[in-house]
C-alpha cells in the first residue's frame, strides 16, 4: 500500500539536498524532511499510537504539522485535522466525535494552539521536529480496522466547516490524497524548480492535497504560512521567487486592493489559482488587472477535492471551474437523479479516485450522498457548457425560495462584488411572515463609505426584483473559515438580533 509519505521517496533518493519545506522556524531539505517524519513516527509510537488509532492534530501551517500528518499515515493511523483558529466548542465537538487516542497541539508557531493545549491539559515536549504538546492518552479509544489497500485505508479525517449543517467527519484515503497530489504535478506542471506559497491551511483538503502533497510529489519546495497577511505575502512574492500561488478568492481580492494595474506583486509567478469558495467575475477581473495573468479556477469539496480545474492553455475568460480532471466522471441530474438536458442547471454528481470513503460514524448520511456505483451527490448546482467546462451555479441547500422563485445566493453575491467599493459579500435567506427574505452582508473595502440605498440602486440594473436583497447590512470583517469560506451559520448568529 502506498501511503502519503511515500510521495517524497523519489526525491529523497534523487535530490536529497533539494529544499522541500520551510516556515518561520525551519528550512528542511528532502533528506531532512524524511528524517523528521521518521522521528515523528517514533514520537507517536512513544505515546502508544498504533494502526487504526485516531490522532487529533491541532495547529496552523508549519513544517512540524506537515511532518506529523505524514508520520501518522506511516503508522496507518488517522490524522484528524483541526485548525487551531477554530473555536473551543467546535474543536471539542470534533474530539468527542472522533474519540482519538491522543490530541497533539503544534504550539511553536500558534498562540491559538497553545490555548487549546492548556484547555486539554497537554504536556509540552521539545522534539527534533518542533515543539508539540500532547494531551493525556485515552485508553478507551478503540482503533479502526486497517486495510491493506490504499484505496480503503483512511489517511486523514477532516470535519467540514458546517456552513450548511452539522459538521461531518470526512474519511479521506491515502489513495484519494496521492491522486490529487499527482494531478498538481500533471495539470499545473509542477517541477523541482517551483516554489509554492503554502497559505492554504493543510488542515483542509485543498491545502493538504493540492498544496503540500502536490508540491512534495513534484520535488518542489513549499513555504508554509500560518496565516495570511497581505503585506507579508507581497514581500514573499517579491523576494522568495514564488511561482505558484493558490488561495481563496477573498485572499486574491485583498492582494489586488491598492495595487496598480499590471504591477504584479509577484515577478516570478507563473500560476495563480483560486479555490475553496466561489469565484465571481468582479473579483476575477480585478485580480487579473493587477497580476497581468489569468486567475485560474477550480472546483472541489472536502468529500472530493480536485474535481475540475481550468487548464493552463485554455481561454479562461469566464468563471468556469474548467472541465473534469483526468479520471473524474460527472453528471448533472434533477432531484430524482435523472440527467437534465444539455445546458440546464441541476445537481452535480461526481465519480472518481478523489471521492471520500464516507462520513465517519454516519452511515445514513453516507448513504444519502454516495450512491451505488461510486457516484457522489455534491448537492451543488451546476451546468455544463458545450465545450465540456463546468459552471457552478450555487449550492442546492442554500437556495432561497422567495415568493415561489428560486434565488441562488451566489448569483446575488456575484452582482454585489462587481461594485468597486465592495470587498466581499455574503447572501443569506431569512424567513419572515411565511416568505424568505434575502439578506446581504457586505464587507466594504478599507476606508470606503457605502450605504444601503446606493447598493440597492446599483443592483436595480443587474438583478430581477425578486433577486434583490431586502436588507443590506455592513460589517468590517465577514467571519470566514481558514479555507476562505464565509461561515454563514456564524454570520447569521451575528446578525440575528437585528433582523
Amino acid at each position: 500500500m502506498q501511503r502519503i509519505a511515500d510521495c517524497i521517496s523519489e526525491w529523497v533518493a534523487s535530490s536529497p539536498d533539494q529544499p522541500a519545506i520551510s516556515d518561520d522556524h525551519y528550512h528542511w531539505t528532502y533528506t531532512e524532511l524524511d528524517l523528521h517524519i521518521r522521528q515523528a513516527v517514533q514520537y507517536l509510537r512513544s505515546l502508544g499510537v498504533g494502526p487504526g488509532d485516531r490522532v487529533v492534530l491541532i495547529g496552523e501551517n508549519s513544517a512540524t504539522l506537515a511532518a506529523l500528518i505524514l508520520a501518522t499515515g506511516c503508522l496507518d493511523a488517522w490524522a484528524v485535522l483541526e485548525n487551531a483558529r477554530r473555536a473551543a466548542m467546535e474543536v471539542d465537538a470534533v474530539c468527542k466525535h472522533a474519540h482519538p487516542r491522543v490530541i497533539i497541539h503544534v504550539v511553536d508557531n500558534s498562540p491559538a494552539a497553545r490555548e487549546h493545549a492548556q484547555r486539554n491539559h497537554a504536556v509540552s515536549t521539545e522534539t527534533p521536529f518542533g515543539l508539540v504538546a500532547a494531551s493525556p492518552v485515552d485508553p478507551t479509544s478503540q482503533p479502526e480496522p486497517v486495510h491493506l489497500s490504499g484505496a480503503d485505508q483512511v489517511g486523514v479525517l477532516i470535519y467540514t466547516t458546517g456552513t450548511t449543517g452539522v459538521p461531518k467527519g470526512v474519511m479521506i484515503t491515502h489513495a484519494n490524497l496521492l491522486h490529487i497530489g499527482r494531478q498538481m504535478q500533471q495539470e499545473r506542471r509542477l517541477t523541482p524548480d517551483d516554489r509554492v506559497y503554502g497559505v492554504l491551511p493543510i488542515t483542509h483538503v485543498m491545502g493538504l492535497a493540492s498544496g503540500l502533497l502536490g508540491t512534495l510529489s513534484s520535488g518542489a519546495r513549499i513555504k508554509m504560512v500560518a496565516r495570511f497577511d497581505r503585506e507579508r505575502c507581497i514581500q514573499s512574492l517579491r523576494e522568495d521567487g514564488i511561482t505558484i500561488l493558490q488561495g481563496a478568492p477573498a485572499m486574491f481580492a485583498r492582494l489586488a486592493q491598492g495595487c496598480a494595474p499590471m504591477k504584479s506583486p509577484g515577478p516570478g509567478l507563473r500560476v495563480i489559482a483560486a479555490g475553496g469558495a466561489p469565484l465571481d467575475a468582479g473579483i476575477k477581473k480585478k485580480v487579473e488587472a493587477v497580476f497581468g495573468m489569468t486567475l485560474h479556477n477550480g472546483y472541489g469539496l472536502t468529500e472530493g477535492s480536485g474535481v475540475c480545474w481550468t487548464r493552463l492553455d485554455d481561454d479562461n475568460q469566464d468563471c468556469s471551474v474548467g472541465p473534469p480532471n483526468p479520471g473524474m466522471e460527472l453528471r448533472i441530474c434533477d432531484k430524482a437523479g435523472k440527467p437534465v438536458a444539455p445546458g440546464e442547471v441541476g445537481e452535480l454528481w461526481i465519480r472518481g479516485p478523489c471521492i471520500m470513503k464516507g462520513y465517519y460514524k454516519m452511515p445514513e448520511l453516507t448513504r444519502e450522498v454516495l450512491a451505488p456505483g461510486g457516484w457522489f451527490n455534491s448537492q451543488d448546482l451546476a451546468w455544463q457548457a458545450p465545450d465540456g467546462r463546468i459552471h457552478i451555479h450555487g449550492r442546492s441547500k442554500e437556495l432561497i425560495i422567495r415568493s415561489g422563485f428560486n434565488v441562488s445566493p451566489l448569483e446575488v453575491e456575484t452582482a454585489l462584488n462587481t461594485h468597486e467599493l465592495v470587498q466581499y459579500s455574503a447572501v443569506l435567506g431569512h424567513t419572515k411572515d411565511g416568505n424568505e427574505q434575502i439578506i446581504a452582508v457586505i464587507e466594504p473595502k478599507a476606508n470606503a463609505t457605502l450605504c444601503e440605498t446606493e447598493l440597492k440602486a446599483y443592483l436595480a440594473d443587474r438583478l430581477s426584483p425578486y433577486k434583490r436583497p431586502s436588507r443590506i447590512i455592513f460589517m468590517d470583517n465577514l467571519p470566514v473559515a481558514p479555507n476562505g469560506k464565509v461561515l454563514k451559520q456564524q454570520l447569521m448568529q451575528k446578525i440575528g438580533e437585528i433582523l
